[in-house]
């Protein structure tokens, strides 16, 4: 396996080194049904990304218009933005600005 020049590529983080240091050192091996494992990826990835509960939400009115306005600027629909603050939230990945 060719390895990194590391002029060429720096990693962005201690991961990413890593993953890269685990490549270079061929710690890596091929699944013997490519197409099987990439169908399997795909249908999960599928399945995570599937919206399939409703909920119905009230907010102030100040609230509705200015989540509306922060989705004009970030260029998604606002029950997107909702959904993905939610998402962050749950995740532990929603930081607060203080």
């Amino acid at each position: 396996m060719t390895k990194f020049s590391s002029k060429a590529f720096e990693p962005h983080d201690d991961e990413e080194k890593a993953l890269m240091e685990s490549i270079e050192g061929e710690e890596w091996q091929s699944v013997e049904n490519i197409e099987q494992e990439r169908d399997k990826a795909l249908e999960a990835a599928q399945a995570t990304l599937k919206k399939d509960r409703r909920i119905n939400l009230r907010l102030t009115e100040k609230d509705y218009y200015q989540i509306q306005i922060k989705a004009i600027e970030e260029g998604v629909p606002y029950q997107t933005l909702i959904a993905s603050l939610v998402h962050k939230y749950l995740n532990g990945s929603l930081v607060s600005q203080e």
